[in-house]
Parts: structure tokens; C-alpha cells; sequence
């Protein structure tokens, strides 16, 4: 009798959840402009101001359990003669509990800080940083199946996604991307991460992604690599601090590469209290050190980069940057400048 009495109470517990629950919609988004001048040794300055990204979030709710994600990027204003791109980076149902989830769509592998949550008021620069770019292809999406959970601060992630593209594998793997387009699953690209928040303030984890990647969609020659990454973020007590490191290994890449990575660190201190502004003030300084083939030193990147970025709320940021970047192999230095502005909503 007790027996009966509890499955009832529990029962009704689960109905009332269901009647407070409705159904519904969600609309986001997020955005940055940029201005850039860059200076090549004693060449003409070039500068640009573009509005970089543009993205919509939409997404449904069918029950606590159920649920629908997107996400559409328009790049540089338009798309017109091969300028600007127009791409659909997510598109998934998702099922999320208590202790894992399961997402089947367009999604994004767990690689790095910036590749699932990219938006501009997530990272310190104007521009992502270029480890996260050549690296890690950020941002790096295509179609296929996740299964993630986390218990106790520990909070793991598995894809299976679409293979990438052998023929655009050289210095790096961004142009092996197929973002979703006709692509292939002979192989399929594995994705395992794992990362810790169980401490106020700091993250830490890392991840391992391979794939035997088809050249123009033949399963029967391929090329092989294997990129392993650690990252680390601490964000408390007024300290800003970022580290990421990661390390590609190839077989039988087209441009004759075992391997490339590299790293990047920043380090900032919140100073806003001292200012008497609301919000953060972090004045910060980059260094980041990768190589996109060998020991190649034409592929081989020093960056050294100051800078001051504001967050009146947390979803509005503003960010100045100055910084040079220079090639192992070249004598003169790039000197760049960077504003920016960025929202996420």
C-alpha cells in the first residue's frame, strides 16, 4: 500500500512539472564590428572596418526534455562573387537531462575554448586569436551525432561527425573543412573531450580529435591526422588568464607535413574597481608561438599583443588591441591595431 501511495505521489509530482512547463521559442543572436589597420615593415598601411559577423540564434522548446537549436551567420554584409558567407553552423534536436544529452543535426565538435561558444564577449581580443584559427579551425561545424553529460563538475563529450576533406589538409586542417556540404561519412571524424568547472572561477580541460580524412571523397586514399589540445581559463578575484595548446599529427599529407600546433597565452587584471566604472576594465598582454607545418619558417608565427577591453554589461564589450606579428622567415615586422565592438544577446 505505502508502494502504491509513493509511485502516485511521484506521479503527480511529474504531471504538475509537465502543467507549469510551455512550449515555446527562443530568438539570440550576436554581432562585432571591426576596424583593423595593418603595417607591413615600411609598406602602405592597409585598413578595413568591416562588421565581421552577424549571427541569429533560433530555437524551440517542445518539452523540459526536447528541443531544437540553430544558428545562421551572415560574414561581412553580403554575399555577392565568392565575398562574404552565409552558413548554417547549427541546426540540431537536442534531448538534455539531469546527467547527459544527446544532439543529432549541424553541431559543433568540443575543441578549444572558442569552437562551441565563440561569441565576442567570450574572448579578450578584437580578433579571435589566430591559434584558434590555424590550430584549431574555429569555427569548425558539420553534420553529425553528440552524447554529452556531467556530473560533479565533470562534464564530458563525444562526436561523431562528418569526415573532413583529405584534398584541403596542408599547413593545418581549416581548409579541410566541408561545413556540412555533400559530405562523406566512410570514416568519420571521433571527437572525445572532457573538461572540469568544478572550482569557482577556473576551467580546465583538453580534447583529441582524428579522422582518416577521404581525398576528393575516395575512402581508398586518405589523410590521416590526430589533433590533441589542453586548455585552461581562470576568471576570478580580477584575474583574466588563457591558455591553450595544441598539437596536429599527419600521415600522408598533401603538402609533405607531420605535424603543426602551437600555443597562446593571456594574462589580465580586472581594474575598473580602481577606475570607478561599472562593469570590467582589463588592461591584458598576449603571447602566442605556432607553427602551420614542420619546422617550416615561412609557417613559423611569433605574436606579441597588448590591449584594453571594456565590458559595461556582460553582453556588450568594447576592445582595443596593438600587437606585432612576426614570420620566422621575414625581416620586416607587421604591426597591427585593432577596435572592436561586440554583443551577444
Amino acid at each position: 500500500m505505502i508502494r502504491i501511495l509513493f509511485v502516485m505521489v511521484i506521479a503527480t509530482l511529474a504531471m504538475a512539472q509537465d502543467d507549469f512547463f510551455q512550449p515555446g521559442y527562443t530568438i539570440g543572436g550576436y554581432g562585432e564590428l571591426h576596424y583593423n589597420r595593418a603595417q607591413n615593415g615600411n609598406d602602405d598601411a592597409t585598413i578595413t572596418l568591416d562588421f565581421h559577423r552577424f549571427i541569429i540564434y533560433y530555437g524551440y522548446n517542445w518539452t523540459e526534455e526536447w528541443s531544437f537549436k540553430s544558428e545562421v551567420e551572415l560574414e561581412h554584409n553580403f554575399v555577392s562573387g565568392g565575398n562574404g558567407e552565409l552558413e548554417l553552423e547549427q541546426a540540431f534536436v537536442n534531448y538534455h537531462s539531469n546527467l547527459f544529452g544527446f544532439q543529432a543535426g549541424v553541431i559543433l565538435p568540443s575543441v578549444g575554448l572558442l569552437n562551441e561558444y565563440h561569441e565576442p564577449p567570450l574572448f579578450i581580443s578584437v580578433e579571435r586569436p589566430e591559434y584558434s584559427k590555424y590550430v584549431i579551425p574555429t569555427t569548425w561545424f558539420g553534420n553529425g551525432f553528440a552524447l554529452y553529460g556531467s556530473m560533479s563538475g565533470l562534464n564530458m563529450r563525444f562526436v561523431l561527425m562528418e569526415d573532413m576533406e583529405g584534398e584541403g589538409i596542408g599547413a593545418g586542417i581549416r581548409s579541410g573543412r566541408g561545413k556540412g556540404y555533400k559530405t562523406t561519412a566512410y570514416d568519420w571524424v571521433k571527437n572525445i573531450s572532457v573538461n572540469y568547472t568544478g572550482i569557482a572561477g577556473l576551467r580546465i580541460g583538453g580534447s583529441y580529435t582524428m579522422n582518416n580524412a577521404p581525398i576528393d571523397n575516395n575512402p581508398d586514399s586518405t589523410v590521416s591526422f590526430g589533433l590533441g589540445e589542453i586548455n585552461l581559463k581562470y576568471e576570478a578575484n580580477n584575474i583574466y588568464a588563457v591558455m591553450e595548446y595544441g598539437n596536429i599529427s599527419y600521415e600522408n599529407n598533401p603538402s609533405g607535413y607531420t605535424s603543426s600546433g602551437g600555443y597562446y597565452l593571456d594574462l589580465g587584471y580586472n581594474v575598473a574597481g580602481f577606475v570607478g566604472l561599472e562593469g570590467r576594465l582589463i588592461p591584458w598582454f598576449r603571447y602566442s608561438d605556432y607553427n602551420r607545418g614542420n619546422d617550416n619558417a615561412d609557417k613559423h608565427y611569433t605574436i606579441q599583443r597588448f590591449g584594453l577591453t571594456y565590458w559595461p554589461i556582460s553582453s556588450v564589450v568594447f576592445k582595443f588591441d596593438y600587437g606585432t606579428h612576426q614570420t620566422e622567415s621575414a625581416d620586416d615586422v607587421k604591426t597591427q591595431i585593432n577596435v572592436g565592438v561586440g554583443y551577444n544577446f
